[in-house]
């Protein structure tokens, strides 16, 4: 499995109403980096089976919006799986917050 593929098989993983970040896919993989796993999601976005929009930054920023085909769809997704963002930012993200570490199979990601 390329490193991309394993990026996009996390990324499915994350429930909808929850969100995560590129760090924590980064640091899930033992692979690269919070940028490597941002490269990989820029390469996502015309699949509609990679639900990139909910992965954001350590902040909780969306600082992926720009890679939308609408600087706002990002959050529009988001809100509409009933995550608030207040100026690009998810209101209580550590509420929101899901870690591959914590409910997924590393081994599968070997």
């Amino acid at each position: 499995m390329s490193y991309h593929e394993k990026v996009f098989s996390v990324t499915k993983k994350i429930p909808r109403g929850r969100v995560t970040n590129y760090g924590a896919i980064a640091d899930f993989l033992a692979l690269g980096s919070a940028r490597m796993v941002g490269w990989a999601l820029n390469q996502s976005h015309f699949r509609e089976d990679i639900p990139a929009h909910r992965v954001v930054n350590s902040k909780g920023e969306l600082s992926g919006r720009l890679q939308f085909t609408t600087p706002t769809l990002m959050q529009e997704l988001l809100e509409k799986e009933g995550v608030e963002i207040v100026k690009d930012k998810v209101k209580n993200f550590k509420e929101h917050f899901w870690h591959p570490g914590d409910h997924l199979d590393q081994t599968l990601y070997e």
